[in-house]
């Protein structure tokens, strides 16, 4: 199974920062260690054009550049550097390569990616680009120059605990792409943008309540949408061990998560492209052995798919 990654995902930061810097490195690591059918690939720098399919030119070029308003670089929550340009136009370039990656092999992955806050001309949250509407977008491109003007259609599946409230937005008058958010009510954005499904849990939800929210959402999805390609944000965050996340799931709980998404879109044959969003674990060991379950269970449905096609 093909992963994404690449060096700049490891970005420098004061210290003190309170972002967990070091979340992908120990991924990789674990990934390379125990997932022996994991094929870890550099993920290649997302282009002015490709990122111009979700954000505005004014906006690319000050993060380009540096030539940022310090309001919105506060927001985003990095300082700004050279490096962390380049980090989010390979964390976009990431995902664009699952995504394509996908379509091949029914199953690709972004080691980091998932950067769900950021709109068309500003980030926030940790998020400079917004990596799954890039990618939904230039697949779309893609596609109409081979199958001709029926659309592409999308899904993006959010399960960080926090709202896609960017992603929401930048979709919000496109219906050739479905937005279902799962988060916590009470948690960021405190504001939050209007997805083609919004799911609000209490703090506290556990498993079997959790659960039944994605079944209830998957099933109201599919009534309204056949999308031809899912983009699944797996966040570590609704870990009971996260800091950040207020919810009560347990390690089952998340692997019964993953395993519910990847086999829906498995039983209908969507290729399926997944991101790591969010992790803000007590422990970082917790947010790494989170999303190496992951992992684990995504190997599964990518056999699934070589067998098929053997």
């Amino acid at each position: 199974m093909q992963v994404f990654y690449a060096d700049q995902f490891v970005l420098p930061l004061p210290e003190g920062h309170r972002f967990p810097m070091g979340k992908y490195r120990l991924l990789r690591e674990q990934l390379a260690q125990h997932v022996q059918q994991v094929r870890l690939m550099p993920a290649l720098r997302a282009s002015d054009g490709e990122l111009a399919l979700a954000h505005s030119p004014a906006y690319i070029e000050a993060i380009a550049s540096g030539r940022v308003d310090p309001v919105l670089m506060r927001e985003i929550g990095f300082p700004w550097s050279e490096a962390m340009a380049e980090r989010a136009r390979r964390s976009v370039g990431a995902t664009v390569a699952a995504c394509r990656a996908a379509f091949l092999e029914g199953i690709a992955a972004n080691i980091a990616g998932g950067t769900h806050h950021a709109k068309a001309d500003r980030g926030g949250g940790f998020c400079v680009f917004n990596d799954a509407a890039v990618a939904a977008r230039l697949m779309q491109a893609e596609w109409r120059r081979v199958h001709g003007p029926t659309p592409l259609q999308v899904a993006v599946i959010d399960l960080d605990v926090h709202q896609g409230n960017g992603t929401a937005h930048l979709f919000r008058d496109d219906p050739s792409v479905f937005t279902l958010s799962i988060h916590g009510h009470k948690n960021f954005p405190f504001r939050k943008e209007v997805s083609d499904l919004d799911v609000d849990l209490p703090d506290g939800c556990r498993d079997d309540d959790y659960l039944q929210a994605l079944a209830v959402a998957m099933d109201d999805m599919v009534q309204r949408f056949a999308p031809g390609l899912v983009i699944y944000l797996a966040g570590a965050d609704p870990h009971e061990g996260d800091r950040l996340g207020r919810l009560k799931l347990t390690w089952d709980g998340l692997e019964a998560r993953d395993r519910y998404v990847m086999d829906w879109a498995w039983q209908r044959r969507i290729p399926l492209a997944f991101a790591m969003a969010g992790g803000y674990g007590k422990r970082i060991e917790d947010t790494v052995a989170a999303q190496l379950n992951t992992y684990r269970v995504a190997v599964g449905y990518w056999q699934r798919w070589q067998n098929r096609k053997s």
